[in-house]
């Protein structure tokens, strides 16, 4: 029986309660989201992947509460034990760093003056704009104020029942806010990041200054995405989001940026 220092039951105990409670409050945002978006299987296939991601770290946590991956009396076994842990250790490492990574990344701020600003859509919820699809859009406002000469390109094209797309939305609610016709673009075919910026590539020069804006969350991957398809100079403007979600925001950042660089896919 082997004996386990208090000082490690307690962290033990600690890792177990959080990665439990972050479980639970992932679990609540995503069914939430799942029954009010379009495009239901791409978030249950992320949420999947989101739960075994949790699931490792659970491992993690257990292991280090009971040690029981290396507790066998058998070398054999105990020899096992040490492999996997080490494989659990190590990915669960992964996810920590690109979470970290990526939450730091949303508070890098380098916007300055350019004649594009590139507004990324974000999937509607029952049909109508998120309160964090409406912040990009109040930045945008507040950009454009201070930049007489910038243009809005609008990008995103997935499409409501109604078949209203992100960037029609965006455009109408542009127009309530009175911003003018004529300052603003609309990119409303690429249904992926990275089909955003490959179309908008095509309407405008992608050597020339942009503004990227975006929930300060995804602006990591978002400025990844742009440079991936040519873009030379981006700077960043991220749009505040909701705090209540910015965890569940971030571990879905995780998952597809990990996807990408594993996968190479959309």
């Amino acid at each position: 029986m082997i004996r386990i220092p208090k000082k490690r039951k307690s962290i033990g105990n600690i890792l177990i309660a959080v990665v439990l409670i972050f479980t639970a409050y992932l679990s609540v945002i995503m069914i939430r989201r799942i029954n009010s978006v379009v495009l239901k299987d791409t978030y249950v296939k992320i949420f999947t992947y989101e739960l075994v991601a949790c699931g490792l770290a659970l491992l993690f946590a257990l292991d280090v509460r009971f040690t029981f991956w290396t507790g066998m009396r058998s070398r054999i076994l105990k020899a096992g034990g040490w492999v996997l842990r080490i494989l659990i250790t190590l990915l669960t490492a992964v996810f920590f760093f690109f979470f970290v990574k990526i939450a730091a990344g949303s508070f890098i701020r380098t916007e300055k003056p350019a004649d594009n600003v590139l507004v990324l859509g974000l999937a509607l919820e029952n049909g109508k704009p998120s309160p964090d699809l409406i912040s990009r859009l109040d930045t945008a406002v507040a950009y454009l104020e201070k930049n007489p000469s910038a243009t809005l390109i609008l990008t995103g094209g997935n499409a409501d029942a109604s078949g209203k797309t992100e960037a029609a939305v965006m455009h109408d609610i542009l127009v309530e806010k009175r911003v003018p016709e004529d300052r603003m673009v609309l990119e409303d075919q690429a249904q992926t990041t990275k089909a955003n910026f490959r179309n908008t590539a095509k309407m405008i020069d992608p050597a020339s200054p942009v503004v990227l804006i975006s929930s300060n969350y995804h602006m990591d991957r978002a400025v990844q995405t742009a440079v991936s398809a040519g873009f030379s100079d981006v700077s960043r403007l991220p749009a505040p989001s909701s705090f209540i979600n910015f965890g569940a925001n971030v571990m879905w950042e995780v998952i597809l940026e990990i996807n990408e660089l594993t996968f190479k896919q959309e």
